[in-house]
């Protein structure tokens, strides 16, 4: 099945980077820090940091691993892990895929992988790609190679995607840029950098360059995007210590059906072992929303709603007041964010 690799090309002015934004976004991330739940936030990111540290070696040991589920016996699981799959089989087998950040590898997904697990999900796969990696389309590509795989062993068209920093920048340049939203029904990102980062300009070579807000690549992600069937949950942090400002983390496309959400006093690395992000996770995956089936058998058409249809002029749904209980629908919700304690 051949990968579309033409990427959209639209001309977007440049963006300024300005000092005094770096320095309002530093003054942010202080303030975030000094608050009770912002310093239990950071003796939770340092002690990740070191536990990750350990199982980093781990991770290396070969390209990719895989949670797999083997039949539909049910009997021997137990009941947290049951319940999915009576409800929702097609929810609970669809493929999840996970992609890492810079620098790191699967073992970051540690956490994240056993708490899908246990909530029914069936299938997970994780991936390494090299710390090498110096551009984004180019790990975009090799990724929607790895989407193809998936999609051609299980038979499902359509497959979920968790990408953690970087990770969700590539997935989303595979999603928008080069058709991948036919294969990917669902992306969360995890304090990705969707408008870039300040940290980038502290190294100059040409990963960096793509991670600079206002760079070509940026420009490129901010152009339009016809039609893209794909759903997106992003969550992002004022503690985020690489992103910086943090809400460039939040993602803002008019073309895309995005529900961000705001988490205060969580770390960068925290992010993938936070509870609220695994049950929001584990909430948004297991509702297929209005696309239904993502197999072959039986798929139902998604529907989309762009800015020059009825559709897209109903106004967005209102945050519920539990954000975490909430189950996240096809509702466009541009710049709506709900904010997590």
């Amino acid at each position: 099945m051949p990968a579309a690799t033409t990427p959209r090309q639209t001309r977007i002015p440049k963006a300024r980077v300005s000092p005094r934004g770096f320095a309002a976004a530093v003054g942010e991330v202080a303030g975030a820090l000094l608050t009770p739940t912002g310093l239990a936030g950071a003796a939770l990111e340092a002690t990740w940091m070191g536990l990750h540290l350990g199982l980093y070696p781990l991770g290396l040991l070969g390209p990719r691993a895989s949670n797999r589920r083997e039949g539909y016996r049910l009997g021997h699981l137990p009941p947290s892990q049951r319940g999915l799959a009576i409800q929702n089989v097609e929810a609970a087998e669809t493929p999840i895929l996970l992609v890492h950040g810079m620098v790191d590898n699967r073992s970051i997904f540690t956490v994240l992988r056993r708490g899908l697990v246990r909530r029914g999900f069936g299938r997970l796969e994780t991936i390494n790609y090299s710390i090498f990696t110096d551009d984004i389309r180019a790990a975009a590509a090799d990724l929607g190679a790895e989407v193809e795989r998936i999609v051609e062993e299980t038979g499902y068209e359509r497959i979920h995607v968790i990408g953690h920093s970087m990770g969700g920048l590539i997935a989303r340049y595979y999603v928008t840029r080069l058709g991948g939203d036919q294969h990917v029904h669902t992306l969360v990102t995890l304090g990705t950098p969707h408008r870039g980062s300040y940290l980038a300009y502290g190294w100059n070579n040409g990963l960096t360059r793509q991670l600079r807000p206002g760079s070509a690549l940026m420009r490129e992600l901010a152009a339009p995007v016809k039609d893209c069937q794909t759903r997106f949950l992003v969550y992002w942090s004022d503690l985020d210590q690489v992103v910086v400002p943090q809400r460039n983390a939040a993602l803002h496309h008019r073309d895309l059906n995005v529900h961000n959400i705001e988490l205060h006093g969580v770390g960068h690395m925290s992010l993938p072992i936070t509870g609220t992000v695994v049950h929001g996770i584990s909430t948004a995956l297991a509702h297929l929303d209005t696309s239904g089936a993502t197999v072959t058998p039986g798929v139902s058409s998604l529907e989309t709603r762009r800015s020059g249809s009825s559709a897209a002029r109903t106004p967005a749904p209102t945050v519920p007041a539990d954000p975490q209980m909430s189950q996240i629908t096809p509702r466009k919700a541009l710049g709506q964010t709900a904010r997590m304690p």
